[in-house]
């Protein structure tokens, strides 16, 4: 598996296994604030396993990819709970 999808993805598993728990916890429309602060604990982590990595070669695309796909899957996730509540 190439670099890029082997350190992007398990953040990309971790944001989404958050976004379920947020949506089966929260209650009302409290969970906008509760998927504001998964987005902020995935670029924290994005940063943390990119930096782990040790490798400049590509950083920015791979943190790019790591921070939008997170992000990306926060906006849907919203959206989901957004439209059932």
């Amino acid at each position: 598996m190439p670099l890029k999808i082997a350190s992007v993805v398990p953040v990309w598993i971790l944001v989404a296994v958050a976004t379920v728990i947020v949506g089966l916890v929260s209650p009302g429309f409290e969970f906008f604030t509760w998927l504001s602060i998964v987005l902020a604990g995935a670029i924290i982590l994005t940063f943390c396993v990119q930096l782990a990595i040790r490798r400049k070669e590509g950083f920015n695309g791979r943190l790019n990819l790591s921070a939008g796909g997170s992000f990306v899957i926060v906006v849907v996730a919203a959206l989901i709970l957004w439209s059932q509540r």
